[in-house]
This record gives C-alpha cells, structure tokens and sequence, in this order.
C-alpha cells in the first residue's frame, strides 16, 4: 500500500493546514455551517470547490492561494537553509544563524496570539447565541 500523497490534493492541504493551526474538524465545521462529515469529505477530495475553499481560506486565516501553493517541502527548506554551509551534521557541530531562544519566544508569543484570537472569536459566537 502506498502512502504517496499527490502534490496538489487540496483536500490534504486543507487537513495540514487545519492542523497547524490546531482546529478540529468539529470547530471548521461549526464556523462554516457544515457537518464534521462534510469536513472529512473535503479534507479527502483531491480538489475543492473554489467558493468553499474561499470560505475554508477564511476560516483557517490563510488566502485560497495559501492553500493551493501551501507545501511541507518548502517549510523543510526553510528549516534546511538555517544551517550554516560548513556546518558538520554528522558530527552535529553545527552553527545556527539564529538564537534558538529567540525563536521559542517568537513561537510562544504566537501561541498565546492565536489562542486570543479563538478566545474572541468563541466570544462572539456566544454573545451571537445569546441575543
């Protein structure tokens, strides 16, 4: 059985990026007036309708285009390219070209920033339930 994964399965975008963002199908749903099953069905289409990847683009805080070009490739890059060029892997004597601290203080500020933004957001979900 093979694990290969189509390079442009929207569907898979979509559930990667969901992840990321630490949403559960249930909260996508919810936020889009669908059902978990129509989530799951979405996330295991190859392709998407382009007014529900729109809204889904919303949702998840990333533009259509996001999702369309979005690649586990290019982030694996990006970690790659902050080794320096005479760096010893093997060896793991390495020099990184940034301060590590500095990184999990920028991840954890943005952590706390996207747990404001749910917390508003379940808000104004409530005060809608409410009135």
């Amino acid at each position: 059985m093979s694990t290969f994964t189509k390079p442009n399965h929207i569907g898979r975008k979509i559930s990667r990026i969901r992840e990321l963002r630490d949403m559960k199908q249930e909260a996508l749903a919810y936020a889009l007036g669908m059902s978990q099953q129509s989530i799951s069905i979405i996330e295991n289409s190859e392709t998407v309708d382009e007014e529900k990847l729109k809204a889904i683009a919303e949702v998840l805080g990333v533009s259509a285009e996001g999702i369309k070009n979005f690649s586990e490739e290019a982030v694996l890059n990006i970690i790659g390219n902050t080794l320096s060029e005479g760096s010893m892997i093997n060896g793991n004597a390495y020099n990184c070209n940034f301060n590590p601290l500095d990184k999990v203080v920028e991840l954890y500020e943005r952590l706390v920033l996207a747990e404001k933004e749910k917390v508003e957001y379940l808000e104004k979900i409530i005060q809608k339930i409410k009135s």
